[in-house]
């Protein structure tokens, strides 16, 4: 490919290939065609990765590639303009996965002269690459295999003579090969899909970067004039401006209880009488020290915690988030905000999805209530929901593979329920391999829609529950949500093919593209997109990522949700009763489906919608499988 002839600003115009098995690298030269018509990100990678995976291959062989890739805004000064994304065929769901992180990696990858760098087969020894102002180097990591992540960096730091070096690594998780294996970066986390777990399998401890160059815009005048609007609505949102920054993410402890919609012992239930001692208020004066940013982020949503209680390991955190303090705490029955600090930190030095990792404990306090576990599988453990004093204990087990359990869990919570059987299936509360996130499908059919039809399985980005939550959107109807689920999963590919960040969906939707977006891609980039197409090229990306997926085998009878949510009703407060049935389901697919211009009977996307979207290619791919 030419590059010569890369047209648009923002981008660097080039990504780094890194052939792991003998060890070579190139330049990879963007093209127009793949900016233009699939953006950044998640955008691309969908495309890179259908073209060059043949489908059925193992996650975890050499056949597998990892993509890091950044967007056209990273490194300008677009409002959350931070993030980094990873992609691989995933491990825990066997089809396409992206995961994104906040930070400073993102933005230090441009500046070190690339837009992305993808890994393919696997190195005979352990490596990290370093890439230094586009000079690129392969190093040992011998030295470094079996250290934590947080160790790990520090470790670089001292050998790469600098403290300001961006790091993403994995952990002894990764190195393992748990299935949530997660990448930290910094203090963040690329965490869903077990990525990390991917780059462990091609023995790469770590990625760090370093540079000093800027990114191009087309008008420096016209963005510092959009950029000026733009910080005066992030200021003038309460979201943005007040809640944010002052509770950040836990502040949905108290918003989702209230409303009934907060998982309790492994979704038994989805109210918390002891939520209040979970919640950001509490976390904010319990442990909370300072808030904490993002690179080009006025939101400030990190809070830097410090756990002081002498029964627990004293330790400092970025976070907790509100998705950990969900499964760490909640699932598993507790509400002691300090031993959910600790034990997402032990994730992040582990290198564990915290998700995972609470969901698949929670899990296993089911199966022993049920008594589907004996002594000897819990190795003595009773494992009562409840019981704070067993987190950090599993999160051990499981990241480190100890033990029948660990070993089991490590597997995720679909693998493990099929190993453990007795109908804990029933109660595994995953869809297409990954476990659900802190956000309730039964008191949101549409949101139960997102998850059932989500190419990720049970996340809550590919869908979003705040349409519903704030009630913007009726949450006691089911009439409208099949429309209404694929806008927004064009609005969430969209903003993970730039890279923004989803938190200010208020700024850039919430239920729809918007302006505002397309004016952030056109003035760093230069394109001339409207709205209309640029709805067009997310529903295009979507498409993809759901090929992807019908080459791996998912059809429609992979659109469902856990059998708890659509077979047992809330027991208890404000959404008792609420449950999406089966009949429910089914009626928004099809909603769905129409709206989509998909077959009803099998989820596949037509010939006829593909051609529309200019993805024949893909249309040609997809008969095989009709």
């Amino acid at each position: 490919m030419d590059g010569n002839n890369f047209i648009y600003k923002g981008y660097i115009g080039k990504m780094l290939r890194i052939n792991l098995t003998n060890g070579s690298w190139s330049d990879v030269p963007l093209t127009n065609e793949l900016a233009e018509k699939y953006i950044g990100g998640a955008g691309m990678a969908a495309r890179i990765l259908y073209d060059e995976l043949k489908p059925g291959i193992d996650p975890l062989s050499p056949d597998n590639k990892v993509i890091f890739l950044t967007g056209p805004v990273e490194g300008t000064m677009i409002p959350t303009s931070c993030r980094i994304g990873c992609y691989a065929k995933s491990p825990l769901t066997n089809s396409f996965f992206h995961s994104s992180a906040g930070g400073h990696f993102g933005p230090e990858l441009k500046f070190a002269g690339y837009d992305g760098i993808i890994f393919e087969g696997r190195s005979k020894k352990p490596v990290y690459l370093f890439i230094d102002n586009g000079l690129v180097e392969l190093r040992d990591a011998a030295h470094l295999w079996g250290l934590d992540s947080n160790t790990t960096q520090h470790r670089m730091f001292e050998e790469l003579g600098s403290d300001e070096i961006q790091i993403a690594s994995i952990g002894p998780a990764g190195e393992k090969l748990v299935r949530f294996a997660c990448i930290i970066c910094g203090s963040r986390a690329l965490g869903r899909g077990g990525l990390g777990a991917v780059l462990g399998s091609k023995n790469v401890k770590a990625v760090a970067v370093r540079g000093h160059h800027s990114v191009d815009v087309p008008d420096i005048r016209k963005i510092k004039m959009f950029l000026e609007d733009l910080y005066a609505r992030f200021s003038a949102n309460p979201s943005t401006a007040e809640i944010l920054p002052r509770y950040g993410t836990p502040v949905l402890v108290n918003a989702n209880n209230t409303l009934g919609l907060f998982g309790y012992h492994n979704w038994q239930d989805e109210y918390n009488p002891e939520s209040e001692r979970l919640s950001g208020e509490t976390m904010r004066k319990k442990i909370v020290k300072r808030d904490k940013s993002c690179y080009a982020c006025p939101a400030r949503c990190g809070k830097f915690s410090i756990v002081e209680s002498v029964s627990v390991e004293g330790c400092c955190v970025e976070g907790p988030e509100y998705e950990d303090i969900f499964s760490l705490g909640s699932m598993c029955g507790h509400s002691d905000i300090e031993i959910v600090a600790a034990a997402e930190r032990l994730c992040d030095d582990i290198g564990l999805d915290a998700i995972e990792a609470g969901v698949a404990i929670a899990f296993a306090m089911e199966c022993y209530q049920r008594k589907l576990l004996t002594d000897k599988q819990t190795d003595g453990m009773q494992l009562d929901f409840g019981r704070s004093d067993l987190i950090i204990p599993m999160i051990k087990k499981i990241g480190m593979r100890e033990g029948y359990l660990g070993d089991v869990l490590a597997e995720g919570v679909k693998r493990a329920s099929e190993k453990i059987g007795k109908g804990s299936g029933q109660f595994a509360m995953q869809n297409k391999g990954l476990t659900y996130p802190g956000h309730s499908a039964r008191g949101m059919p549409g949101f139960a829609l997102g998850y059932a039809t989500g190419p990720r399985g049970a996340s809550h980005h590919d869908g979003r529950p705040t349409g519903e939550r704030t009630g913007l959107v009726q949450r006691d109807t089911i009439e409208g949500k099949g429309e209404y689920t694929a806008r927004i999963n064009h609005l969430n590919i969209l903003t993970d093919s730039m890279i923004v960040c989803h938190l200010p969906e208020a700024i850039w939707g919430p239920l729809d593209i918007t302006d505002t977006l397309v004016r952030c891609i056109n003035t760093t980039t230069g394109m001339d997109l409207n709205l209309e197409n640029a709805r067009l090229t997310a529903e295009r990306i979507w498409n993809l990522i759901r090929a992807f997926g019908v080459r791996e085998g998912y059809r429609r009878e992979h659109d469902t949700l856990a059998p708890r949510f659509m077979e047992e009703p809330i027991k208890t407060g404000p959404s008792k009763d609420m449950v999406i049935s089966r009949e429910m389901l089914d009626y928004m697919l099809d909603q769905y489906y129409e709206f989509r211009g998909w077959d009803k009977k099998t989820g596949i996307p037509t010939r006829e919608k593909l051609q529309e979207l200019g993805l024949t290619d893909i249309a040609d791919d997809l008969d095989a499988y009709r």
